[in-house]
């Protein structure tokens, strides 16, 4: 591919015009299409008339705009959690979060945790989450430190796994757990379009607090983070939140009124993924519910671009490493556009 990929001057979209060819783009996070959403954008333009295009102003300034408040509400009761925080970005929620909690008791990362996560420099953790959960739930039982903190992803979106939680069920029920989980690719699409935090397995003495960006699935420039009201409280204290400015109130207008469009992308979604279920071998490697399909072929990018499609293909886990080819569904694909790619599949 030339470098006119790597500079593309329009929207993403379900189609991509390059040196005036037209390819259908399987790519990108955008996984329920709320970026070329017309309604959702009708939504964010009577924000940005309601409230300008932007707020460079701490949420600790003496004078706020009440949609902050209003839109951390809105989010709890949305994703099922007591209480919500929204910062600028999910790196920030993310570096937020972990910078004010592990010192609450003894860290364990797992395998494959977003760098932003992390506190300083990447973690030690065993190559899988089997791997992880097993010598986890050992380490824990066999110690006498009372005090826990774990941090994971809700999945590995690239391979793609979604991760079972329910191994927190084995630790020792007098052990306390803060469990820190990323939901940046979950979030509005798993869970039947929630997030990781309902489905967390309700057990004793064990807090959870769940860090995702909005600024995939849900088309919000932001970060969230969902916890306990005392957790919430507590993040709202520590100097990153008190220095930072918030995101954008347009975005969060849009995000406040957009349950129904939210939900109806979720169900598009869904057909477009059993579509395209229904005609794979299974040579291909998916989780249900989950818009990205991996296959094990370093060549594949090249057959579809034949047929102008575009996936999403590049080398992982360093520079010089295979690439990873993937299709990334999202709800601005038609049933025209899977079809196409259905039938370059089979060719």
């Amino acid at each position: 591919m030339g470098t006119a990929f790597s500079a593309i001057n329009q929207p993403f979209g379900n189609k991509i015009i390059v040196d005036g060819t037209s390819y259908l783009y399987f790519g990108g996070t955008a996984y329920l299409g709320i970026p070329k959403n017309p309604d959702f954008i009708q939504l964010y333009v009577e924000g940005i008339n309601k409230f300008g295009l932007n707020n460079g102003t701490s949420r600790s300034n003496n004078i706020q705009l009440g949609i902050y408040d209003e839109a951390e509400n809105v989010a709890a009761a949305r994703y099922g959690a007591e209480a919500a925080l929204i910062t600028s970005s999910g790196y920030l929620a993310a570096q937020l979060t972990v910078k004010a909690l592990p010192n609450l008791g003894e860290v364990s990362y797992a395998p494959a945790t977003h760098p932003s996560l992390w506190l300083n420099t990447s973690p030690v953790a065993p190559d899988s989450f089997t791997i992880w959960k097993a010598e986890t739930i050992e380490r824990i039982n066999a110690s006498t430190a009372e005090n826990w903190v774990l941090i994971s992803n809700s999945m590995n979106n690239l391979m793609p796994e979604i991760y079972d939680f329910t191994f927190l069920n084995q630790i020792d029920a007098t052990k306390k757990l803060i469990v820190i989980v990323d939901d940046s690719h979950g979030i509005g699409v798993n869970n039947g379009g929630l997030s990781a935090y309902s489905s967390l397995p309700d057990r004793p003495n064990t807090e959870y607090v769940v860090v995702a960006s909005m600024a995939k699935a849900l088309g919000v420039d932001a970060g969230i983070i969902l916890g306990s009201k005392k957790i919430i409280e507590q993040l709202k204290k520590s100097p990153a939140f008190v220095g930072a400015s918030p995101p954008a109130a347009a975005g969060l207008y849009a995000f406040i009124n957009a349950g129904e469009i939210y939900q109806t992308a979720w169900q598009k979604l869904q057909e477009n993924i059993d579509l395209l279920v229904d005609n794979l071998s299974s040579t291909w490697k998916y989780e249900l519910g989950f818009p990205a399909f991996l296959i094990d072929d370093p060549q594949i990018d090249r057959h579809f671009f034949k047929d102008q499609i575009l996936i999403s293909s590049f080398p992982y886990p360093s520079p010089t490493s295979a690439p990873i080819n993937r299709i990334v569904l999202s709800s601005w694909h038609e049933k025209a556009d899977i079809e196409k790619l259905i039938n370059s599949i089979s060719a």
